[in-house]
C-alpha cells in the first residue's frame, strides 16, 4: 500500500514539474518571436520643383524706356599697310530705346530706338586726305604731300544717326538689375558728319612748326559709306554688358578706298 501511495507521489511531482518546464519554454519562444522585427525600407520621392510660368512674370517695375551708353575699341578689318593705323580707335554711342516684352514670354523682349554712334581712328604719322580729289581716298606720309612736314597725331572720325533694333533675353524678367541678359541684333545707320584731324605739324626733324596745341581740321563725307549695317551682340549681368559689333557695310564707299570693315568692341551701360 504504502510502495502503491509513493508511486502516485512520484508521477505526479513528475507531470508537475514537466508543466512548468513547458510554460518556461513557451515564454522564451514568445518572447523570442516578440524581439524579431522586420525593418521596412524607406523610400525617398524628389519632389519636381515647380514650373514657372513666364507669361505671368511681373514685369511693372521694368522700365519700358531707358538710356544705353556704350564705349570701347575700335578697328579696321582687311587694311592694307599704307593705312597705317596706330594704337586702338575708339568709339562711343549714345541711344534712346524702348523695350516691348513678348506676351507669350517675359523673358523675351524687342527693343528699339534711335542715337548717335561715334567711331575715332588713330593713325601712325598719316595724312588722310579727305578733301582730296582723287577717285579713291589717299593716306598720304606728309601733309599735303610735301616731304617737308608730317602731324605728330592724326585720326579720321565719322558720326552716324543710329537706329538699333535688339532681340532680347532676362534671366529674371521681374529683377532686371540682378539678371543675366544677353541681346542681339542690327544697326542702320546714316552718315552725318566725317572727318581728318591733325595734331601738331612737325618738320621731318622732329620740330615743332606751329606748337603742341597746332590742329587742322578737314571735313568731307565724299569717300566714306553714307549707309551703315551692322550686327550687334551684348552679353552681361545688371546694368554692365559687353558689346561687340561687326559693321557689314565697308567703310569707304565701293572704289573709293580698300575695302574695310569696322569692328566694335567694348562695354555697355544699359537697363540691359
Amino acid at each position: 500500500m504504502k510502495k502503491t501511495f509513493l508511486l502516485l507521489l512520484c508521477v505526479s511531482c513528475l507531470l508537475s514539474s514537466y508543466g512548468q518546464l513547458g510554460n518556461l519554454f513557451s515564454k522564451k519562444k514568445k518572447d523570442t518571436t516578440a524581439k524579431s522585427t522586420v525593418i521596412k525600407p524607406t523610400v525617398v520621392t524628389k519632389s519636381s520643383a515647380p514650373k514657372i510660368d513666364y507669361k505671368k512674370a511681373d514685369v511693372s517695375k521694368r522700365a519700358a524706356d531707358h538710356f544705353m551708353l556704350q564705349f570701347g575699341s575700335d578697328t579696321w578689318l582687311n587694311r592694307p599697310d599704307s593705312v597705317a593705323t596706330k594704337g586702338f580707335g575708339r568709339h562711343f554711342n549714345f541711344y534712346f530705346l524702348l523695350d516691348k516684352p513678348l506676351k507669350k514670354d517675359h523673358r523675351f523682349s524687342l527693343a528699339y530706338g534711335a542715337g548717335l554712334g561715334t567711331s575715332n581712328i588713330f593713325f601712325d604719322h598719316r595724312y588722310v586726305d579727305v578733301k582730296a580729289n582723287s577717285s579713291t581716298l589717299p593716306f598720304r606720309t606728309s601733309f599735303s604731300g610735301s616731304d617737308s612736314s608730317y602731324f605728330n597725331k592724326s585720326k579720321v572720325t565719322t558720326m552716324y544717326l543710329e537706329i538699333p533694333i535688339e532681340f532680347r533675353y532676362y534671366s529674371n524678367p521681374s529683377d532686371p538689375n540682378h539678371s543675366w541678359k544677353a541681346a542681339v541684333g542690327v544697326k542702320v545707320g546714316a552718315l552725318l558728319k566725317s572727318y581728318f584731324k591733325g595734331k601738331d605739324l612737325r618738320t621731318r626733324n622732329g620740330a615743332s612748326i606751329y606748337g603742341s596745341t597746332y590742329i587742322d581740321k578737314e571735313y568731307s563725307k565724299r569717300f566714306f559709306n553714307g549707309t551703315k549695317v551692322a550686327l550687334t551682340g551684348r552679353v552681361g549681368y545688371g546694368n554692365l554688358s559687353l558689346n561687340v559689333d561687326y559693321q557689314l557695310t565697308e567703310v569707304l564707299k565701293p572704289g573709293f578706298g580698300p575695302s574695310m570693315n569696322n569692328l566694335s568692341i567694348g562695354l555697355t551701360l544699359s537697363g540691359l
